[in-house]
């Protein structure tokens, strides 16, 4: 699927050790094709991709085949922050298990770049951002055990996380997958102030600009006949969560960054699909910028938003 990837790969479960080099399948052995030359089959087990006994099941062959496909969009932007002497900088807000975090490390560091020891080595960090002390507790010692040094683990809140002397004061690229309600808002605000060069977002769950919507319901209803779009409360909710990511996405623009969104099918198996990727160019289009910062202000004052001018705020 990936450029980076070579050929199948080949467990023996005899002795549930991996052969990373194309050969026979010994008698009792599992021809993976999916599992690529490098990778951490303790790893892959942790996270529930592999059985313990090393095999992948049709669920699990799907697992891994949605890790490849956020892969792939992330593979060209630690590409493109990858290539200066001090390393680049990835900060994974509400990590979690730090699924994301190993996988990104797994592949890019352990799979993309082992190649020839004279190559120039990818120098890097990864840091993984949770409020469950349990689970930064558990992701710290995974890595020791699987040897990944250049990762870090910090038990804070992603608004605590921008002002923490334990996180650089520039990092690369942001990523946050399925972070709830305004943790999301939280991890832009972030990027924004450390000025990060690419933001990877899956929004969650968003409650806030609903609320807002239901509360100026009337005003909205006697103002305009678009209210209609949310005046019912199924409809409330589902087009506040739109309302929000447009927001989102506007706000990113109004501060440089070149905005794509897609879809991220199938990941975790959620509706909450939507991925929202931006970029901040060496020199800004200002003409976009300031377009950017307009609409985003009509938007507010005409969906009756403006207590949230703050949320979205422009530069």
């Amino acid at each position: 699927m990936l450029s980076v990837f070579g050929g199948p790969h080949i467990l023996n479960h005899a002795n549930n050790s991996a052969s990373t080099k194309p050969a026979k399948p010994a008698a009792g052995a599992q021809v993976i094709e999916e599992i690529r030359p490098g990778q951490s089959i303790e790893l892959l087990k942790e996270l529930h991709i592999l059985t313990r006994e090393g095999k992948l099941n049709q669920d699990t062959r799907r697992k891994l085949k949605q890790v490849y496909h956020l892969y792939q969009f992330i593979e060209p932007l630690l590409v493109d922050v990858s290539g200066s002497d001090k390393g680049f900088t990835l900060v994974d807000h509400g990590a979690g298990k730090s699924y994301l975090g190993f996988i990104l490390y797994d592949l890019f560091f352990n799979v993309a770049h082992q190649g020839p020891k004279t190559a120039k080595p990818v120098n890097g960090h990864i840091y993984g951002i949770e409020t469950r002390s349990e689970l930064v507790d558990k992701s710290r010692a995974l890595a020791q055990r699987l040897g990944f040094a250049r990762m870090t683990f910090l038990n804070l809140l992603v608004a605590e996380a921008t002002t923490s002397v334990e996180l650089p004061e520039q990092v690369d690229i942001v990523t946050a997958l399925h972070a709830c309600d305004t943790a999301t808002d939280d991890a832009i605000a972030f990027g924004l102030a450390k000025q990060a060069r690419h933001m990877v977002l899956v929004p969650c769950c968003q409650a806030e600009v609903a609320g807002v919507l239901r509360k100026n319901k009337a005003l909205g209803l006697a103002r305009s006949p678009l209210a209609e779009l949310w005046r019912h409360p199924l409809h409330t909710r589902e087009f506040g969560s739109q309302i929000t990511n447009v927001l989102r996405c506007l706000q990113l623009e109004a501060h440089g960054y070149r905005v794509t969104v897609t879809e991220l099918v199938g990941w975790e198996h959620s509706m909450k699909n939507e991925l929202i990727i931006a970029s901040r160019p060496q020199a800004p289009n200002a003409g976009k910028t300031r377009q950017a910062q307009a609409r985003l202000q009509q938007v507010l004052a005409e969906l009756d938003l403006g207590e949230l001018t703050a949320r979205f705020a422009l530069p």
